[in-house]
């Protein structure tokens, strides 16, 4: 079985959308998948499974809407492995990592992102690479600003996150 790394869109450990780890694992696993492990409080999951591709973000996603509504977005572990390697950004992710994100998207964009501020940003196929040297918080590049420009939904992860998660693959 093929490690899979997970990712929960629009899930929150407080207020709107609450979803807890354990309930999430508990139904990962009563959907079939083995080795479930969750990464923080903010819907980051690796597991194993047999199934792949849209058939296994299906799946999931079906295990997830009994517990809360949330686009899941998946990655093989060698995907993840592609995401590190092809990374533009090499010295920000080692001086400044938290303000380095990677935007896995559901989809292909069908559209192009044209920022007018200090971000640096760099496409890759289903992923953006994003450097926000002032802060994500002070952006007006924000998540649903992307979406919207791109026609797709979508998730970040710091580049903190992302090698934590490729560590438990």
């Amino acid at each position: 079985m093929a490690s899979t790394i997970v990712l929960l869109r629009a899930v929150n450990v407080g207020g709107r959308n609450r979803l807890s780890m354990a309930d999430l694992r508990e139904a990962l696993e009563d959907a079939g998948m083995k080795n479930v492990r969750t990464l923080l409080q903010s819907g980051n999951v690796v597991l194993e499974s047999e199934e792949k591709g849209e058939h296994l973000e299906k799946l999931l996603e079906t295990a997830v809407a009994k517990l809360v509504k949330a686009t899941v977005i998946t990655r093989t572990a060698k995907e993840l492995q592609n995401v590190i390697d092809r990374n533009p950004f090499k010295s920000e992710s080692v001086s400044d990592p938290g303000r380095l994100v990677v935007m896995f998207l559901k989809e292909k964009p069908d559209g192009t992102i044209t920022k007018n501020g200090p971000e640096k940003i760099v496409a890759a196929g289903k992923h953006l690479y994003i450097y926000y040297p002032n802060g994500i918080g002070r952006s007006k590049l924000t998540g649903s600003v992307i979406e919207r420009t791109l026609r797709t939904e979508g998730t970040a992860r710091n580049w903190n996150t992302i090698l934590k998660l490729n560590e438990m693959t």
